[in-house]
């Protein structure tokens, strides 16, 4: 090799040595961003958990459009950020054995400590009490609670006509809006009675309640969300 073959190889090697230190700082930087980027998304998803910091809310809004907003007394569930904090996975049925008003009364007594998200009347009205978010006390059941969204329907578990067209209808739509929102089936696995909890004394919501019919409502019901 001469001396100009000589001069032109070195100079290619430095040219390359400059292009391979550029690539190095380049990638550095990208992967800085990168790293930047998921810190500071992972910040804003766990800033309000900081001692005195709360994740901020809308006051009265709900999660089921059309549903009215009455708040549930803050004795009677737990403040959370789900399902960050506790997957969601479960829909638990319940029926009030009593009236709507009486139901909301007691959902608003800090003496009780109970309170369903949810509850749905006789003509269909869904009121919500405790936003999803948070852990209401409905079940029963610590582990329960933290992991379902609790709709309670107005009637008792021994009056099959407790359960009207309308009731089932709304809370057919809620129950698919919720399932649609966790990415959870709609089936008998992850849509349960009261009495399916684990360790309760309740038999909510009771041999009136028609099982069939409500899960073929709410899957269709489901089916209908998917394609709007």
């Amino acid at each position: 090799m001469g001396a100009g073959e000589e001069r032109v190889g070195a100079m290619r090697d430095d040219a390359d040595r400059r292009l391979g230190r550029r690539a190095l700082l380049a990638g550095g930087a990208a992967a800085a961003v990168g790293t930047a980027v998921l810190a500071r998304q992972e910040l804003s998803r766990l800033w309000w958990r900081l001692p005195g910091v709360e994740r901020p809310r809308v006051a009265g809004a709900v999660d089921f459009r059309g549903a009215r907003w009455v708040a549930a007394s803050a004795a009677n569930y737990r403040r959370a950020d789900r399902p960050d904090d506790y997957p969601v996975d479960r829909v638990v049925i319940h029926v009030t054995q009593g009236g709507y008003a009486s139901a909301v009364k007691v959902f608003q007594d800090p003496s009780h400590e109970v309170a369903a998200h949810y509850i749905v009347r006789r003509d269909g009205r869904v009121t919500q009490l405790v936003r999803e978010l948070d852990v209401a006390y409905h079940a029963g059941n610590r582990s329960y609670n933290e992991r379902s969204v609790g709709i309670e329907h107005e009637g008792f578990v021994e009056d099959a006509s407790s359960f009207t067209d309308a009731m089932y209808a709304a809370s057919a739509r809620l129950t698919a809006a919720i399932c649609a929102r966790y990415g959870m089936p709609v089936d008998r696995e992850h849509v349960i009675g009261h009495v399916e909890v684990p360790g309760t004394d309740h038999t909510d919501p009771g041999p009136h309640w028609d099982w069939d019919r409500y899960v073929g409502l709410a899957r269709r019901a489901r089916e209908s969300r998917e394609k709007i």
